[in-house]
């Protein structure tokens, strides 16, 4: 220390020196024994105002301070030092420390006790980060150079040091442009916290670095004006769309159940067959009959208009389909698949023939050499899709399977012995029967309880034959109403019902569900007869002599259609 602080030996300062306990704040950390404010006297470590206000002083530095003397040396001087002459030149006890409300050392004491003359600054060194000075010009201030650390906090403001402006600007330019070095291959930041390089010059920016820049941002400005084109294009611009009715070149969509009306677009976009899934669901949507469009497969050209695609669509004719009514013969279903399939007519019924046995037949089923079909009665009413996989025999097994699967979900080989019947094939026959001649479930009842009633062994009124038109129709391989009924009496063939008795030989037809649960549980009323006088409604009968009556009237209404 200088000779003005103290002398030689271990004596305390003279309370006469102006430096005299001026140990507070330096704006270094607070040490033991130190207390929080330059130039201010221990007694305010007891003021409990001190605590409150100190977090809120200031500690501006004055322009020409230097080293360590009071921010205030004429206050200070003035107010504090007449304080010091009550303290004793004595030994000082051990100081306790004073702790904030966040458990920081605030550097206080609670109270100085002089006990025994003692140097208070023995072992403890308050200014041990540098030489500790008196006067301006002893040393150098480390505080107001260019490229000095700013002084700290008191204890109870110190927070994270924000990051400098140069560094938020620097940093990532020395990572990503310059590659973290200057042109001399060191640390760009050369050690100081400024991130400068030596001798405070900025880092210089290399070519590369700049175009790699400038290729990321036009990059970016370039791939966003693409997608904010096209989204605003997609938005509000008029979907893209073909025009007139395609190419020659035919394609088969398939459209799956369920499929709304967008979904629909989009499977003709991929196939190629409209321009875009908008321009389909506008044309749908301006079509009336837009959302009656339904599932299967349609043969359709390429490049067609939305509107084209949709006029085709809803038609249902145009469905790449086969569709097996209820009671269809088995002839009409080849023709159907001949004919949709691009074969040569008697492709399929060929096929049928030929492969009945290995169509997927149950075992109770197509064995009597008299069937004139082995399938009929097994291609079951429903649609069938077509696609370019489709052959003759991959739809006659589907139609079979379904038959096959019905029958057995619904048990007709249970079923038969319980209605007095043979064999399930029976029931398949006379459900055939009953579609051919009912035109409603109601009907179809009735007549399967005039079938039952006429295969009894007491039927002597038609002697067991059934006597239905229908089955001598499909014996010629026709479907005419008006025919002689002697001539029809006198055809000998195992299906005609007018020739033989008991039920034909086989199923006449494909029956549908209807047919199938009314043959299952007929009416039960008795019926024995039944005929259509207008052609629409049927009148079911228990005598012969009302069944002639009806017959009669029926003959006559016939004569005056005809002219007669």
């Amino acid at each position: 220390m200088t000779e003005y602080g103290r002398g030689h030996g271990s004596e305390p300062w003279h309370p006469e020196d102006p430096l005299y306990g001026d140990q507070g704040w330096t704006g270094h950390q607070t040490q033991q024994g130190q207390v929080p404010y330059g130039g201010e006297h221990q007694q305010y470590a007891q003021d409990p105002q001190y605590q409150q206000q100190y977090p809120q002083q200031q500690y501006p530095q004055h322009p020409q301070q230097q080293g360590y003397a009071p921010q205030y040396p004429q206050q200070a001087q003035q107010q504090q030092y007449p304080q010091q002459a009550q303290y004793p030149q004595q030994a000082q006890q051990p100081q306790q420390p004073v702790y904030d409300a966040q458990g920081w050392d605030t550097g206080q004491q609670q109270q100085y006790v002089a006990t025994a003359p003692a140097d208070p600054y023995a072992g403890v060194d308050p200014y041990a980060q540098q030489n500790a000075a008196g006067y301006p010009g002893e040393s150098p201030d480390l505080y107001t150079t260019a490229e000095a650390y700013p002084p700290p906090q008191p204890p109870n403001l110190r927070h994270l040091e924000p990051q400098l402006p140069e560094q938020q600007e620097e940093e990532p330019e020395a990572s990503f442009l310059a590659g973290g070095g200057d042109e001399d291959g060191e640390d760009g930041g050369g050690g100081r916290r400024g991130g400068r390089s030596k001798g405070g010059k900025p880092k210089k920016r290399s070519g590369a670095a700049c175009l790699i820049a400038s290729l990321v941002i036009v990059g970016v400005l370039g791939g966003g004006g693409y997608y904010g084109y096209t989204y605003i294009k997609d938005r509000f611009g008029a979907a893209e769309d073909f025009a007139g009715e395609g190419t020659s070149e035919i394609v088969d969509v398939e459209i799956p159940k369920g499929a709304g009306l967008g979904q629909m677009g989009r499977i003709l976009k991929e196939a190629g067959v409209v321009a875009s899934a908008q321009a389909f669901v506008d044309a749908a949507n301006a079509n009336p009959k837009g959302k009656s469009i339904q599932p299967g497969v349609y043969p359709m050209q390429k490049k067609m208009s939305g509107a084209a695609a949709v006029a085709l669509m809803i038609d249902p004719t145009k469905l790449n389909v086969i569709t097996v009514t209820e009671g269809m013969r088995n002839a009409k279903v080849y023709e159907a698949i001949d004919k949709k399939l691009g074969k040569p007519e008697g492709t399929t019924r060929e096929i049928a023939l030929r492969d009945a046995k290995n169509l997927g037949l149950p075992a109770w089923a197509g064995n009597n050499p008299k069937l004139m079909d082995p399938l009929e009665g097994f291609l079951y009413p429903t649609r069938y899709d077509l696609s370019k996989d489709s052959t003759p025999e991959s739809l006659l097994k589907q139609m079979v399977k379904n038959a096959s699967d019905k029958y057995a979900e619904l048990g007709v080989e249970g079923k038969a012995k319980e209605l007095g019947l043979e064999n399930p094939l029976q029931v398949i026959t006379v459900a055939s029967l009953v579609n051919a001649e009912g035109k409603n479930h109601d009907d179809f009842r009735k007549m399967s309880e005039v079938v039952y009633n006429r295969l009894k062994k007491t039927n002597d009124v038609t002697n067991q034959k059934i006597e239905f038109d229908s089955t001598y129709n499909y014996a010629k391989g026709q479907s005419e109403i008006n025919f002689n009924l002697k001539e029809a009496q006198a055809f000998n063939n195992p299906y005609n019902t007018h020739f033989i008795k008991g039920l034909p030989v086989g199923p006449i037809g494909n029956p549908g569900m209807d047919a199938l649960t009314a043959t299952l549980n007929p009416d039960h009323g008795g019926w024995m007869f039944f005929v259509s006088v207008d052609g629409s409604t049927t009148t079911f009968t228990k005598t012969y002599d009302e069944h002639l009556k009806l017959v009669a009237e029926f003959q006559e209404r016939q004569k005056q259609k005809n002219g007669g």
